[in-house]
């Protein structure tokens, strides 16, 4: 047909600036669409391709009948005119053929501009069709050349860390140099002055180090901080990460099995999740490390002797530096560790018995499953308990996955009676489509002692490729109830963290910007917590840290929910990941019926079709937390009820569900 090439040109442009163009959109805003042409999009281009060669056909035929029926009625008022008929009708003969003239007038007007249009139409089809081609194929080439620039970068990324001169420490590079200098008062350096930013906003500030005490004893009464000496008052902070890891009666495994190398598309499954609550999404165990997001909670714990310091300190903001430090140190463990932990099934727990080496004992519950929910509460001989309710909520936006821990965590130090409140960071995961993956924290987050309200402002610096950072950079500020600045905190959070004792402060001069910074001039830093280094052959063990390697293993006497009994994550740990995907979606399945049957009691009259209502009607009851209002919070969270270690003193799990 005549110009059909010029309608099926323009009815791909009208289809893709419509559709797909609407497609992107709803993939930038969260929608789970597929952002490539799926077979089902392209059954519907062709449907709409021949739709519109039909009604070309259709108009086509209308402009010849239009053409034929408009010549049969003039020749018929031809033939009218040439009767003898009465002067009345005569009359009303003329209306009628006027009537028909300007009918006749106005189709062919339409008529030529249709032809006008079609030939006009023949005549770009071919240029239009090509330059359609032309677009097309640079697409596929677009999609070719991304693929072989991941397939170079990863190769240039492999043969730099097999070159000579690459550290065996990666990480470490990144941080040395980033933090003061001096760790002790005999350094060389401890006159040096070193200027650096550490907070934006309210809470931007300059340190400046200044002399050593001997050069200060005439100045300690001008000290805003007061005249406590810093070598004897901070005593308790010397050293404070310099624990010895000696021999324990029981012996833990020191190593697991090896990673399989399994190859897996990971864009071909996450493609389709763009947008959608991962905690939904059905993922092979391929994705996964095998520990449960219980242990991963457990290993927060991992620098506890930081807590059993701060017990022994007299001063609320020393101790304030300690729990800091602490809550960094819990993300050193992220920075290697890129794979998601199993999410535990509902009911699921997971224990931690070490009173004899590590003076703790720690218990997690599967409290909710949608949303994810996880209880935890731990309590140590020295003297202190710790507790909180993590909600995970996570995005996956196609270049990054987001991670934001929901809920407050508590500490408390039994002799003093200081509680301390404070939450997670947001943690991201980079390049999902692209190079190598790499995990980043940031945000701020505040913890505040409820007794003396002491308050410590930390900042987790995000990473940028522009920014003149150093990579995962962490500050901070300790001040005092009337809002007195006494400590600036400095490291990173998969390294080490320092405090610096301030001596004196002052405004600085506006910058360019007008904004202006706090100036503290402060004594040389001290260590507070250093990271432990990872085990030997630790890349292929996931980069499991040496507590990470004892939570899965085997143990006597648990729960018949611990994590530890979980089929699915022993099978993967053992290196059988085909098996563990069986029993994977097994266990989901278990997991799905159990709610169903749950739901069914939902009172009658009573709609359970949203996620409120069905979690209100869920009827599930955690065995070991109870749901109670935070007095400091104002927050309602699942608080540890009792029972759990007195149960396992009997062996008495009869209360215990069947969820494995």
């Amino acid at each position: 047909m005549k110009g059909r090439g010029c309608w099926e040109t323009a009815s791909v442009r009208s289809f893709c600036s419509s559709g797909c163009l609407n497609k992107f959109k709803k993939d930038d805003s969260g929608d789970d669409e597929e952002s490539s042409t799926s077979p089902a999009d392209k059954s519907e281009l062709q449907h709409t391709l021949k739709n519109l060669s039909l009604k070309l056909d259709d108009l086509s035929t209308c402009n010849d009948l239009i053409a034929k029926h408009g010549a049969a009625l003039q020749r018929s008022l031809n033939e009218l005119d040439s009767l003898k008929i009465p002067s009345e009708s005569g009359e009303k003969l003329k209306v009628v053929n006027e009537r028909a003239t300007l009918f006749r007038i106005t189709s062919n007007a339409m008529i030529n501009a249709c032809r006008d249009f079609l030939e006009l139409a023949e005549i770009h089809s071919r240029k239009w069709q090509r330059a359609l081609q032309y677009e097309q194929e640079q697409r596929v080439h677009l999609e070719e050349t991304i693929e072989q620039l991941a397939k170079q970068h990863n190769s240039l990324e492999r043969a730099f860390r097999s070159g000579p001169g690459w550290p065996a420490n990666p990480s470490k590079s990144f941080s040395e140099g980033s933090f003061l200098t001096p760790k002790g008062e005999d350094s060389e350096e401890d006159e040096d002055t070193e200027y650096f930013d550490a907070m934006e906003d309210s809470t931007s500030f300059i340190t400046v180090i200044t002399e050593t005490n001997e050069d200060r004893k005439d100045e300690g009464g001008n000290s805003t901080c007061g005249t406590v000496d810093w070598t004897t008052a901070d005593n308790v902070l010397d050293g404070a990460s310099l624990v010895p890891r000696g021999s324990y009666k029981v012996k833990r495994r020191a190593r697991i099995p090896d990673k399989p190398n399994y190859s897996l598309n990971l864009w071909s499954i996450m493609k389709n999740c763009i947008g959608r609550e991962l905690s939904r999404i059905p993922m092979p165990v391929n994705f996964n490390e095998p520990l449960s997001m219980l242990q991963r909670l457990t290993e927060d714990l991992e620098y506890h002797h930081l807590l059993d310091k701060a017990v022994h300190c007299s001063s609320s903001v020393e101790q304030m530096c300690l729990v800091a430090a602490f809550s960094v140190s819990s993300y050193s463990t992220t920075v290697h560790r890129i794979a998601k932990p199993f999410n535990p099934m509902l009911g699921e727990t997971f224990e931690l018995d070490r009173l004899e080496d590590m003076g703790l004992r720690s218990l997690c519950e599967q409290v909710s499953h949608h949303p994810p929910s996880a209880a935890h509460y731990a309590f140590s001989k020295h003297g202190w308990s710790l507790w909180q309710e993590i909600t995970i909520a996570s995005k996956f936006r196609g270049k990054y996955i987001s991670i934001m821990p929901l809920g407050a965590i508590h500490l408390e130090f039994q002799a003093s009676g200081n509680h301390y409140v404070w939450r997670k960071s947001t943690s991201t995961v980079h390049n999902i489509i692209v190079g190598k993956l790499w995990i980043d924290q940031s945000g701020d987050i505040e913890i505040v002692n409820h007794k003396t309200n002491d308050r410590c402002q930390v900042k987790f610096v995000p990473y940028s490729y522009f920014s003149k950072e150093a990579a995962r950079k962490v500050t901070g500020v300790v001040s005092d109830s009337q809002g007195k600045a006494h400590y600036v905190l400095s490291g990173s959070w998969d390294e080490q963290m320092e405090c610096s004792k301030i001596v004196q402060s002052s405004p600085s001069s506006p910058s360019s910007d007008g904004k202006q910074k706090t100036v503290y001039q402060t004594l040389p830093a001290k260590l507070l917590w250093r990271k432990y280094p990872l085990p030997e052959n630790a890349e292929n063990m996931y980069y499991f840290s040496e507590l990470a390697l004892t939570l899965n293993e085997p143990e006597s006497g648990v729960a018949p929910t611990d994590s530890r009994l979980r089929p699915d994550q022993r099978l993967m740990e053992e290196g059988r990941w085909d098996q563990a995907n069986t029993e994977k979606q097994r266990l989901e399945e278990k997991q799905r019926l159990s709610r169903r049957r749950r739901l069914e009691i939902c009172a009658p009259g009573r709609s359970c079709g949203t996620e409120e209502a069905e979690k209100e009607s869920d009827g599930y009851v955690p065995l070991w937390f109870e749901k109670r209002l935070d007095p400091l919070t104002r927050e309602t969270a699942y608080v540890y009820k009792g029972g759990y270690w007195e149960s396992k003193e009997k062996q008495d799990w009869h209360m215990c569900p069947n969820i494995f």
